[in-house]
């Protein structure tokens, strides 16, 4: 009975900060642990009008029918592909720009650089990829004009398949980067100025100080957020590709996102697109565990 009133005198002093995580609470049982109950209908051949209650369970059938079915196999492909790309290329871009703005010493300038910088990051997919296609556009695009000033003929970026990938990764790259580096000009600001001066003093240039000092002090923040990267690996955002998503990049630009939305929604293919989405799941939780615990190893880092 003490103890019971300990804990409500300590919430009641409180109050004031579990107040302000209420909403964030509220909002992950609502609309992230709640609706998991729903993940039951993967297991059914669910019907609209009959209801989880009464739609005939069908067990493992619709996880046989994706790992059989042709067209998930290309899906999950682009989806792999893409997301290695945005990991590979996407991930360091913010670093380096933190670091070269981390050199820049007017002030001015340096504020002005970020506030452009910040600004894609504020704009939705649906102007961002009307900007794109007007940009790549074969007759008033800028880029198909540089071309022709050059002699060449225009290129239908956005009818070609082979060019989509790289429209999807540039494109997401120049959005986010600006704003990705917050969190690493924050961490820059936490180093120690004096180890610089010391590393001055021993003859240390430029490069050597970013290598010995600035990125072994930013270590802990990269490897979580690359941590956090891996774990959402095949979550690409479907905004982004159904905006630049057409018939004929479909081969290689159909990822699971706009796939679940293609064949769940407009097809109604409710169990199995639910089925897609645990497969997904299994797999970004997978991919975390297995990195966290590659990275508690190696550099000591870790999320949990």
């Amino acid at each position: 009975m003490k103890a019971f009133y300990k804990k409500k005198n300590y919430f009641m002093k409180h109050w004031p900060l579990y107040s302000m995580i209420l909403p964030g609470v509220l909002y992950f049982v609502i609309f992230k642990y709640i609706p998991l109950a729903g993940s039951i209908i993967a297991f059914q051949d669910y019907n609209v009008f009959k209801g989880i209650t009464g739609s005939a369970f069908v067990g493992f059938k619709h996880f046989l029918t994706l790992f059989t079915y042709p067209e998930f196999t290309q899906v999950f492909g682009n989806t792999l592909l893409i997301s290695l790309y945005k990991l590979v290329l996407g991930f360091p871009a913010p670093i380096i720009l933190a670091l070269l703005l981390n050199e820049v010493r007017k002030m001015a300038f340096k504020r002005t650089v970020q506030t452009v910088l910040y600004l894609p990051h504020f704009l939705s997919w649906v102007i961002v990829g009307g900007l794109v296609i007007n940009l790549l556009s074969p007759s008033t695009g800028i880029i198909n004009e540089i071309i022709r000033v050059f002699g060449g003929k225009e290129i239908f970026f956005m009818q070609e398949p082979s060019y989509f990938r790289s429209i999807v990764v540039g494109s997401g790259i120049w959005k986010d980067v600006g704003w990705n580096t917050i969190i690493y000009m924050a961490a820059l600001a936490g180093i120690n100025p004096q180890l610089y001066e010391a590393a001055e003093v021993d003859g240390a240039g430029k490069l050597r100080q970013v290598w010995n000092i600035t990125l072994p002090s930013m270590l802990p923040t990269i490897m979580i957020l690359l941590l956090l990267q891996i774990g959402n690996i095949l979550d690409l955002g479907f905004e982004q590709i159904y905006m630049l998503l057409n018939p004929l990049v479909r081969e290689t630009g159909e990822v699971i996102d706009t796939y679940i939305y293609r064949v769940g929604l407009v097809g109604g293919q409710f169990s199995y697109t639910t089925a897609i989405g645990i497969f997904k799941s299994v797999i970004g939780l997978v991919l975390i565990v297995g990195a966290n615990q590659l990275s508690k190893k190696t550099t000591g880092s870790s999320i949990y």
